[in-house]
């Protein structure tokens, strides 16, 4: 694992443990009334991990210019706006729609056959910028003093506004289609306090869409057949 995601785990344990101690010692209960209003909103920021899951097409196994193709990750901040609607006393609906920044997924190329001046190692860095829609089911625990933990799963619709830069339309590299559906899944917990509830959260985000646009004349497009995107956003929502 990515020495800089070990470390966005083990600061956001240390934090959510500083967070618990702080739920549970508190005596008085802050915002009593929280989970009885019919909606109510928030911010959202956040730091998130992505790569491409890369299948192999059948033009791999007989190329001779390209021995490996593996994927990169790469990280990234979110920022967003949501909204949250009950739906019972556990369960609720929240739309989180979001700005992603920073990322630039990635595939190493080892070349078993180069041109002259042309290494042996290749570097298809992608960097993009996505406008996320999240909709997410929310199931939430009892309350437990001032703290409570939640499950969320749904979908999410992806645009990214960089698939038309400079930076991604050279000659030699692969290409990827501008939209991207996948499923998302995670847990958060609920820290009510005076003034604002905060909610940091964990999520797997699987694309489901085939992102790759094959060029047949690329070598490093035609060893591919299909690419999807992967994502973990580590989140914290500020809610009034």
């Amino acid at each position: 694992m990515h020495y800089l995601l070990r470390k966005q785990i083990v600061l956001l344990v240390w934090g959510l443990l500083g967070l618990v101690q702080y739920g549970f010692a508190q005596k008085q209960l802050y915002r009593i009334n929280r989970e009885d209003q019919l909606y109510y909103f928030g911010i959202t920021l956040g730091y998130n991990n992505s790569y491409l899951q890369v299948n192999k097409s059948n033009q791999f196994t007989q190329s001779d210019s390209i021995m490996v193709a593996e994927p990169g990750s790469s990280g990234g901040i979110n920022m967003g706006l949501m909204a949250t609607g009950r739906l019972g006393e556990h369960f609720q609906i929240r739309a989180n729609p979001q700005l992603i920044i920073g990322g630039a997924r990635s595939i190493r190329y080892q070349l078993g056959s180069t041109r002259p001046g042309e290494g042996s190692t290749q570097i298809q860095s992608l960097p993009s910028t996505l406008v996320s829609f999240p909709f997410h089911l929310k199931f939430s625990s009892d309350r437990i003093g001032n703290f409570r933990t939640y499950l969320i799963g749904g979908v999410r619709y992806d645009i990214d506004l960089s698939s038309n830069s400079t930076a991604r339309n050279a000659d030699d590299l692969i290409k990827l289609r501008r939209n991207d559906f996948g499923l998302e899944a995670g847990i958060g917990f609920n820290f009510y306090l005076p003034f604002v509830t905060v909610s940091p959260e964990i999520k797997i985000s699987y694309g489901l869409s085939n992102m790759h646009q094959t060029d047949a004349a690329l070598k490093y497009s035609n060893v591919l057949d299909k690419i999807q995107s992967r994502m973990i956003v580590f989140s914290i929502h500020l809610e009034d």
